[in-house]
């Protein structure tokens, strides 16, 4: 799935720099939570989402890491690095073993088919 991204060759070298360094603690703070733990919930407070993905995981008994940034009114400019780089316009980002599988509702259906989890995942929130 290619995914539509301006080619650095149509950006101004003097802006590179900037672009590529823009908020990368936050995308690195995630890939790190991603690479450790089996499952991952990105979220921020005020919205209902993330809490609805965290009730599904917990109602499940599968354990998960939750990161949260921010809220409605704080910390729009760093989560927009993390809808930059995953390409998902909304919260929460739910990851499962490495791979983005999208919000509450994705994660429920995946849920509901017996998808996320295994013996790997554990019991619990993290």
């Amino acid at each position: 799935m290619p995914r539509n991204i301006l080619d650095e060759a149509r950006i101004h070298p003097a802006i590179r720099d900037r672009i590529a360094g823009y908020n990368t603690d936050i995308v690195r703070e995630v890939e790190a939570a991603v690479a450790s733990n089996d499952i991952v919930v990105v979220g921020m407070r005020q919205n209902p989402f993330p809490k609805k993905a965290r009730r599904l995981l917990d109602a499940a008994g599968l354990a998960y890491k939750y990161l949260e940034y921010g809220s409605y009114l704080s910390d729009w400019r760093r989560r927009s690095a993390l809808k930059m780089w995953t390409g998902w316009p909304t919260f929460p980002m739910v990851f499962v073993k490495g791979v983005l599988v999208g919000g509450a509702a994705d994660i429920g259906r995946l849920i509901a088919r017996g998808e996320p989890g295994g013996k790997a995942a554990g019991r619990g929130p993290a």
